[in-house]
């Protein structure tokens, strides 16, 4: 039960992590990064943006194998944790908003609809400065109040 709660209590941590991470990291010092994922017609199918899905794997590899190496330990729920959001991560921003696989195209949830229109907003700005919804799972309120069912 308490590698349940850990794991937990870890992705939901995740999503502030991958907030600041995404304001002050890839929208700071490593924006030659991240300024191809904010380009309009993109004419390759891997962007240097996809360099950060490496970088964040590495932590969750870490603590999942040196969480097992004497049983499983909490280090290992925290990896799993962390290993467990980034497929969600991979799965809400590259298959349903970015459509890099053709799956979810027509989800009728008002959730994900307002996780994508808070996605696009956020895409509006194709700078490094005066972006908003640096998040993923967590929608602010007015994306998901606004939000019309189709």
């Amino acid at each position: 039960m308490n590698g349940i709660l850990i794991t937990f209590i870890t992705f939901i941590t995740m999503e502030g992590l991958a907030w600041l991470t995404h304001k002050y990291i890839m929208h700071g010092l490593f924006w030659f990064l991240h300024e191809d994922h904010h380009l309009p017609n993109k004419e390759t199918v891997l962007e240097k943006n996809d360099y950060f899905f490496l970088i964040f794997a590495i932590p969750g590899i870490y603590f999942t194998i040196l969480g097992s190496l004497d049983g499983l330990n909490y280090i290992f729920f925290i990896g799993l944790g962390i290993t467990l959001y980034g497929f969600v991560y991979f799965l809400i921003h590259e298959i349903f908003i970015h459509q890099r696989i053709k799956w979810f195209r027509n989800s009728n949830s008002k959730y994900l609809r307002s996780i994508r229109r808070a996605h696009k907003v956020h895409h509006k700005h194709l700078g490094k400065h005066d972006g908003e919804c640096f998040g993923m799972l967590l929608v602010p309120f007015k994306y998901f109040k606004s939000e019309k069912k189709k």
